[in-house]
């Protein structure tokens, strides 16, 4: 299958981002930063009463934090140090969500004196910790969701509990002078499935009326996470079709007194805006009989592809060679035999395809550089350009 660029970039945009990158020596990922203001103006207009809090580890680059904060986003951190990185940009604590569910006594408290007062959990002992190192603060409980066959990269599993032990959890919150403030789920990275978000939201709507009425406490805060898919070889719906049902799903259960919304994009809002450039090094059969052709470029799972492990995203794959078209293995420049991008997905690439050629892998403006390896194999972190 040939990769048509148009289906993905516009043409001015795509001319300018290649016009860049034939100035750079590869690999590198350039990134167009007003695709991504347009992706975050697309976000807030199909969910005009939530809350965005932007996934930092999608990436982390300062140009995206300058750009988001300036229009109005919040942050969701998983560490003490995105949160610095975050507050050294001039964003403030009140603007800050601490979202990992695994985290330090000491660096909830490091939280804690930067001003954060919003922290997700999942587990008792995590509880507890938040109540010792942020008393008084707001928590918000991880449910474990349905949907990690039609997500392309599954989450809830390693993450959140089910819904007896969140209702203990909150419990237990208010018991340890916390305040229970709310539910959070995550569908899976990637989620192609619209209606996995109606069975979740549903599972929320019974949490907030048995803690209610059973206990009395009134939950305010409904964290949809992320999950919303990027542009990649297998196609799904569009942002807006996905804020119409979603919407459709929280009025059915809620009615029109919505609790407070917050959305946590990373991959929908960064990786259109992404090309990633890199350079074949080798082409190779393994037999003089050999139907497939081995590709090697100088980009891999450890310098930004990670997520290609068990084949799991499908970037799509363009070069300006043309012609003739044969499978092909397409695989990393380290000497780790894991280094194999795709291989059972059967990518079609140019017959004339050589040694020095470019390869565009397109949609990569997320998970690629805050994924890449310092040194492995001698080999230095993937540079990335904002333009």
């Amino acid at each position: 299958m040939s990769i048509q660029v148009e289906d993905y970039f516009e043409k001015s945009t795509f001319d300018k981002m290649k016009a860049f990158a034939d100035k750079q020596e590869t690999p590198f990922v350039v990134i167009d930063t007003a695709m991504i203001s347009k992706a975050y103006d697309d976000l807030r207009a199909g969910f005009e009463f939530a809350k965005v809090y932007y996934a930092v580890k999608a990436n982390p680059a300062v140009e995206i934090i300058d750009l988001l904060k300036d229009k109005g986003s919040n942050f969701d951190i998983a560490s003490i140090y995105e949160l610095d990185k975050v507050m050294n940009q001039g964003v403030g604590p009140d603007r800050i969500s601490y979202g990992n569910t695994i985290k330090k006594s000491r660096d909830i408290r490091y939280f804690y004196d930067k001003g954060v007062r919003l922290y997700a959990t999942d587990s008792e002992a995590d509880l507890r910790n938040i109540a010792k190192a942020a008393p008084g603060s707001k928590v918000y409980v991880r449910i474990l969701t349905e949907g990690s066959t039609t997500a392309d990269w599954p989450l809830s599993r390693k993450f959140g509990c089910q819904t007896d032990m969140a209702m203990d959890l909150l419990i237990l919150a208010r018991d340890l002078g916390l305040v229970p403030y709310g539910i959070s789920f995550h569908v899976g990275s990637q989620q192609r499935d619209i209606s996995v978000w109606d069975a979740a939201i549903a599972k929320v709507k019974v949490i907030f009326e048995r803690l209610k009425e059973e206990d009395g406490i009134e939950l305010k805060l409904i964290n949809m996470g992320g999950g919303f898919p990027a542009n990649y070889i297998t196609r799904t719906n569009s942002l807006e079709t996905y804020a119409e049902e979603i919407i459709r799903f929280l009025k059915e259960d809620f009615g029109d007194d919505l609790p407070e919304i917050i959305l946590e994009p990373g991959r929908s809002l960064i990786a259109n805006a992404g090309i990633l450039v890199s350079e074949v090094v080798l082409v190779a059969r393994k037999s003089r009989t050999a139907v497939e052709r081995w590709v090697y470029t100088d980009v891999g799972k450890f310098s930004g592809l990670i997520e290609t492990m068990d084949e799991a995203i499908k970037f799509p794959i363009w070069t300006e060679k043309k012609g003739e078209m044969e499978e092909v293995v397409i695989a990393g420049p380290t000497c780790d035999s894991a280094d194999i991008m795709y291989e059972n997905y059967k990518y079609g690439l140019p017959l004339n395809l050589a040694i020095g050629d470019r390869l565009y892998w397109l949609s990569t403006g997320a998970y690629t550089t805050s994924y890449s390896a310092v040194e492995f194999n001698g080999f230095p972190p993937l540079k990335s350009f904002y333009v």
